[in-house]
């Protein structure tokens, strides 16, 4: 009853894109088409019992998700387990690099690192002028010799490089240029006022992990520079200036244990090619020197 359908177009075939066509026409579509077009009663019966199921299995992926979450590195795009067995053998690049780097890349890295380090206290001594002491563009153009002599010793005293980077530094320079600006308006209140003049804790406390490993006993030269260093400094910034001092040798003392780890990493790795047979003539050179230097140490 095709016909009749087309006429009077009833609730069952009103949402049928089919109702229109010829009924012979319309029975040879729904036997060679794949898709088959249904009401939308016949239809969402069906979606009921299914559409729990694509609910159950993204919560079984979310759970699954936050298992493997941990099972991929951070370099992957897909942190939500994916691929986790192609990730299994991976190895980061700098783990890689730093495994096929020569003696000598890697004596180069520390002091690289060493370069940077002052080169950002240096950078981040010249903001910080420019922000508090003179007009910007003037202060970057041509900063005079006391605006950068002035911030770099206390910024020395990080010694190891931050993960914020050169931001850190500069807003380290700029809290403590606002705590020195307010400890000197203090000093000089007491000083009009004929009031002793207040002692403050000192600008750049210790970090905790320099607060836990000792400190680099001092040489009696060195001891007689940092007195003599601090005679020409005032007395209200000596222990600035003297925790600055004492940070500089603190990054070089750092620096030198690298250097010393490293060679000894190198004549642990050319004893065990000697006890293999596969000593080179590097190696040999190499100890020859090392035993030299070895006997002129315990001469002195």
């Amino acid at each position: 009853m095709g016909w009749w359908d087309s006429l009077w177009a009833s609730s069952t075939s009103a949402d049928d894109p089919l109702r229109k066509l010829d009924p012979k026409l319309r029975e040879f579509l729904e036997k060679e088409s794949p898709i088959r077009y249904n009401s939308n009663e016949a239809s969402q019966k069906p979606a009921d019992p299914t559409s729990s199921i694509p609910r159950a299995e993204a919560d079984s992926e979310g759970g699954a998700g936050s298992k493997n979450e941990s099972a991929v590195p951070r370099e992957s795009q897909f942190q939500d387990g994916r691929y986790a067995h192609l990730w299994k053998s991976y190895r980061p690049l700098a783990e890689v690099e730093a495994e096929t780097k020569s003696d000598h890349e890697k004596l180069m890295d520390i002091l690289e690192g060493y370069k940077e380090r002052k080169s950002q206290i240096g950078r981040a001594a010249l903001e910080n002028c420019a922000l508090e002491q003179v007009d910007w563009r003037t202060c970057m153009s041509n900063p005079s010799w006391s605006e950068q002599v002035t911030q770099s010793p206390w910024l020395s005293l990080d010694l190891r490089p931050t993960p914020a980077g050169r931001r850190g530094h500069s807003m380290h320079a700029d809290s403590l240029y606002q705590r020195l600006m307010k400890q000197e308006s203090e000093i000089e209140a007491a000083k009009k006022e004929g009031r002793p003049i207040p002692k403050f804790a000192p600008l750049i406390p210790r970090p905790m992990a320099d607060a836990v490993t000792p400190e680099p006993e001092l040489t009696p030269e060195q001891q007689e520079t940092l007195r003599l260093k601090l005679e020409k400094v005032p007395e209200e910034d000596r222990a600035a200036e003297e925790e600055a001092i004492r940070g500089e040798l603190r990054a070089k003392a750092d620096v030198a244990s690298r250097v010393q780890s490293l060679w000894q990493q190198q004549d642990l790795e050319r004893q065990i090619r000697k006890q293999k047979g596969e000593e080179t003539l590097w190696d040999r050179a190499a100890g020859v020197f090392s035993s030299d230097s070895n006997d002129q140490e315990k001469k002195n």
